[in-house]
């Protein structure tokens, strides 16, 4: 069974899925195409409509038939609110999500952070990517409830009495957020931060449209094996050169794959170690330890700063040679350990006293330096102005002051742990514009944590309704990029528009 984070993505086998979620909530989905709309009322499924075209509700489980869906469906969105009408879901218990394949076998579990003041909740998507289906953990909250929810769907409902009874597609344009944070791709963010239910554009010296912030997170080659129990961990120590001749046998398998050779580095090495550590003590596997802290926070302690970065967290392998042989037979474990991006690495395990199991925590990165960190910047510019030519619109120009306001909000967010487009203090992106002596009179701004590229945050950005809206919004003439790496997420970044 994988445990899955927010952002975290899982290939599903073929045939029938089961999506359950135990207690006090009202479950529903949503069925729509690549332009994340619903087509009409049968796209809803819900407590008083409970049946689609391969989907089926039955009280608190949602039964899945992806190839059974109507023609040209590719995702699902799986939505969860309370099943008393009017009750915030923080005074709930976090909704957890059971995914299980037609056996009964399961194959994942997720349960998100927690909310704040939202009434619904996007919890997870079903989603087809290539001649597969994969599953999304979301964790994203909606503040004005359902019916603003459907409405970014496409959807209008008119609620009789309070929870929503019927519903008619939506003649015009989805109201609700005009802007948001995406993440992992194809996913609509609204916000989880606190702030206005449902903020408006503007005009003046406020955004001509405010962006919600939340978003996935990365997706990691995951647990290969099971954690069992948990206990005190005991820390096997890692060699200065070359610990159980590891690089001996990475290395060659990278050649192969036409990547460059990495070399070991102490300060991963020693983030390496307090994750496997964390795991051990735990019990259990994920990119956040008991401790609370994440393992690219460790690698940021540690003096490392980093452009890029992978990690592979598992349990089970006995030897180095095991894990290595994991890393190379599993696809997405082998394209990180071949991912011709990395030019450092580590290696380390923890050991639970009482079970005997090991947890390994391998790490994988290459250092962050202004030329590399121009050249990422760059390129989300460019993928930003081709997306605007498809659209038939000019292309932005680069504005330093914006792009000095965006890095550094995508460092704050890194160094303070948090992903709002407010910062702690109360500070906007119009704000932190003009702070950076930026005199544009409309500013808008996308953010987005846990992509590990810019062609990945661009895909997620151009899957989010509120994010394309502002890349594609003819008024804005300028961009600033930012980029940070660490956090809880690993990766933050930021657009930020002006005219």
């Amino acid at each position: 069974m994988n445990v899955l984070v927010p952002g975290g993505n899982l290939p599903l086998p073929g045939g029938a899925l089961a999506a359950r979620v135990p207690g006090p909530f009202d479950v529903c989905a949503l069925v729509t195409d690549d332009s994340g709309k619903v087509r009409g009322d049968a796209d809803f499924v819900f407590y008083n409509q409970p049946k689609a075209p391969g989907a089926l509700l039955r009280g608190d489980t949602l039964t899945l038939e992806p190839d059974r869906l109507r023609a040209g469906a590719t995702r699902v969105t799986l939505v969860v609110g309370a099943a008393e009408p009017g009750t915030p879901l923080a005074r709930l218990p976090l909704p957890t999500l059971h995914v299980t394949d037609a056996p009964g076998r399961v194959l994942a579990r997720f349960t998100p952070p927690p909310t704040q003041g939202e009434a619904v909740l996007l919890l997870a998507e079903f989603y087809r990517r290539g001649g597969g289906w994969k599953l999304r953990a979301l964790g994203q909250g909606y503040a004005d409830g359902l019916a603003g929810l459907a409405r970014d769907f496409g959807v209008e409902v008119v609620a009789e009495d309070s929870p929503p009874t019927r519903e008619r597609t939506a003649a015009g344009p989805p109201r609700g957020y005009a802007g948001q944070s995406g993440t992992a791709p194809a996913s609509r963010q609204p916000t989880t931060a606190p702030r206005p239910s449902n903020p408006q554009p503007t005009t003046g010296l406020r955004p001509a449209s405010p962006q919600p912030t939340t978003g996935p997170r990365p997706e990691s080659p995951g647990p290969a094996f099971a954690p069992r129990g948990s206990s005190t961990p005991r820390s096997s120590p890692v060699s200065a050169s070359d610990p159980d001749g590891f690089l001996a046998l990475v290395n060659p398998s990278r050649g192969t794959a036409g990547s460059p050779p990495v070399s070991l580095d102490a300060r991963l090495a020693s983030a390496a170690r307090a994750h496997a550590a964390a795991l051990a003590a735990a019990g259990r596997l994920g990119t956040e330890g008991a401790d609370g802290v994440s393992v690219h926070q460790r690698v940021t302690a540690a003096g490392y700063r980093y452009l890029a970065v992978g990690e592979h967290l598992v349990s089970g392998p006995r030897t180095t040679a095991e894990f290595v042989a994991y890393c190379r037979r599993t696809d997405r474990a082998r394209q990180t350990l071949h991912d011709p991006a990395f030019r450092h690495a580590a290696l380390a395990r923890a050991t639970d006293a009482r079970t005997g199991d090991t947890y390994w925590t391998a790490l994988w990165a290459s250092p962050l330096t202004p030329d590399g960190l121009a050249r990422t910047a760059a390129e989300v510019v460019d993928l930003t102005n081709r997306e605007r030519a498809r659209a038939g619109l000019p292309a932005l120009t680069v504005d330093p002051l914006l792009t000095a306001a965006a890095q550094a909000h995508s460092a704050d967010m890194v160094a303070r742990a948090y992903y709002s487009h407010t910062s702690p203090e109360g500070s906007q992106p119009w704000d932190r514009a003009a702070a950076a002596g930026s005199t544009r009179r409309t500013i808008g701004e996308n953010i987005a944590c846990g992509q590990r590229s810019p062609a990945e945050v661009m895909d997620g950005w151009m899957n989010s309704p509120g994010h394309r809206a502002n890349i594609r919004k003819p008024d804005f003439t300028h961009i600033g990029v930012g980029f940070a790496g660490g956090g809880p997420s690993g990766t933050y970044w930021t657009q930020l528009f002006g005219a």
